[in-house]
């Protein structure tokens, strides 16, 4: 059920809303469509979630709405947008969105984190329509492995394909999400590094955490990232990076050797909620102010009177948000339910 958008000033706001911890708005994930062609399980598993699962088109917000919303966020501050879903390359015509996206000023940087299936039919496309990085998940190289992670519906050939048209179209930067689970793809960590040292795209090793309500997570299969960190330098000397601005979700490590760098990103063990400055909206419309946050707010009637509406709207919301549900996991005043990350992206 969602929340009523918070009581309203009059006048769009001029200052960039500050939330109850002091925490601005910089990033807006946006998710595109709520249906994936993969069944990974600690997102998506199958036997919980039909394969015909998502709204019909006409539940999503259209290109119109969603230019007006990211214009109504970078009016409050927002610089980053980054594309998600479900799997955001089952958005047809995408393109054409990313192109208006892109035509915005003020927002700064547009990223897109996909599967990578379809990403070889599609990387040159978005790269010429202004898409300026892409994010791919890989949980494992080995085929199998990989196989039976994307509840077997990928095969890990086809993310290479999509990683190397990304690659050849253009796409300076692109990184790699793994999220990694002790006893299941831990031993896929190694491999990964070996595979995309010295290429320029970067890998980055996620904690198995508890989002949404379906994947059985316990904390015994989370593998923190400083014992991952310690495996790769017994191999890969490595030397802590300093971030690339305030707030960035991953710690970064350079090889001592020069041949590239990693990323972790330690919710579960590290977490970083007191920079945090991402919101997330959802197909249907609702913005989410944590991963792990319970229901969202319905934007669609402030989006209906228009951009000064959403700007305002939104804003009130963020003013009154004082999530932090990683510095709470496990205390009783953290929430027990949560939204599922398909329906919001990662």
């Amino acid at each position: 059920m969602s929340r009523a958008v918070p009581s309203l000033p009059s006048a769009v706001p001029q200052a960039h809303p500050h939330d109850l911890l002091g925490r601005p708005l910089h990033d807006l994930r946006l998710s595109l469509i709520e249906a994936c062609n993969f069944r990974c399980p600690y997102c998506m598993p199958a036997d919980r979630i039909p394969d015909d699962h998502g709204l019909d088109a006409a539940g999503r917000l259209d290109f119109d709405q969603i230019e007006t919303l990211v214009r109504a966020f970078v009016r409050l501050g927002v610089r980053k947008l980054r594309l998600t879903g479900g799997e955001p390359l089952l958005r047809k015509r995408l393109p054409q969105l990313v192109a208006r996206l892109a035509a915005i000023e003020g927002l700064d940087d547009i990223a897109l984190t996909t599967n990578g299936v379809l990403l070889a039919t599609h990387a040159r496309a978005l790269r010429e329509a202004g898409l300026r990085r892409v994010t791919v998940s890989l949980d494992a190289l080995d085929p199998a492995m990989f196989h039976a992670m994307s509840g077997g519906r990928g095969e890990v050939g086809q993310v290479l394909a999509g990683i190397g048209a990304a690659r050849e179209a253009g796409f300076d930067v692109i990184k790699l999400n793994c999220v990694v689970q002790r006893d299941v793809n831990d031993d896929q960590v190694l491999p990964l590094v070996e595979r995309f040292r010295g290429t320029g795209i970067v890998p980055r090793f996620i904690e198995y955490m508890d989002v949404g309500t379906c994947n059985d997570w316990r904390r015994e299969r989370v593998v923190p990232s400083a014992e991952l960190r310690d495996r790769i330098h017994a191999r890969w000397p490595l030397r802590a990076l300093d971030p690339h601005y305030l707030g960035e979700v991953a710690s970064r490590y350079a090889f001592e050797d020069g041949d590239g760098e990693i990323g972790f990103v330690s919710s579960v063990s590290a977490p970083f909620c007191g920079d945090c400055h991402r919101a997330r909206v959802s197909a249907d419309g609702h913005l989410y102010t944590c991963l792990f946050a319970a229901e969202g707010h319905d934007l669609r009637p402030a989006l209906a009177d228009g951009e000064d509406a959403l700007a305002e709207a939104a804003a009130a919301i963020w003013r009154h948000r004082g999530d932090r549900y990683s510095e709470l996991r496990g205390s009783r005043n953290a929430p027990k339910k949560h939204v599922e990350m398909y329906l919001i992206g990662g």
